[in-house]
Order: structure tokens, then sequence, then C-alpha cells
């Protein structure tokens, strides 16, 4: 049994990504290990993406898109931040 649905999931992420436009502020540090140049570009960049990767995973229609955005999303985000240590 799922601890979380992948619906509640989705609007987490969804919830998450829209909080970049809100209070970006709160978000500049985390981006700015991945993202050191232009890093509030990059902090509206990625409440973008984890807004639509959210809803895609919420939806049961687009949810294997969604879970291949998730996957893509986490690995180019891992990639930079070993980039840029």
């Amino acid at each position: 049994m799922a601890l979380v649905s992948a619906k509640t999931a989705g609007l987490a992420l969804a919830a998450t990504g829209a909080a970049h436009f809100v209070a970006p502020k709160a978000f500049l540090g985390i981006t700015k290990a991945a993202f050191p140049q232009d890093t509030d570009q990059w902090v509206l960049r990625n409440g973008a993406t984890e807004l639509a990767v959210g809803l895609a995973l919420s939806a049961g229609k687009t949810r294997k898109l969604g879970v291949l955005g998730a996957l893509g999303y986490l690995g180019w985000l891992g990639f930079n931040a070993a980039k840029n240590r």
C-alpha cells in the first residue's frame, strides 16, 4: 500500500512549483547549488518545470509522461549540482 497516492504527490510537487513564483527567495539557496549563474531565472524555470511535472503526475492520463518527466528532471538537477560543486 502506498503511503501517498500519485495524485497527492503530483499536487504537492505542483504546489511547490507554484511556490517558486510566490516566494522565489525561499528557493535561491538550493537553486544556487545547481545553477550558480542566473539563479533568479533558474528559480522560475525550475518552478515552471515542477508545476508542469506535478500536474502531469496528478492526472491518470498523463501520469506515465509525468514519471518520465520527473526522472529526467531529477537526473538533470543532480547532474548540474554535481557539475557545479
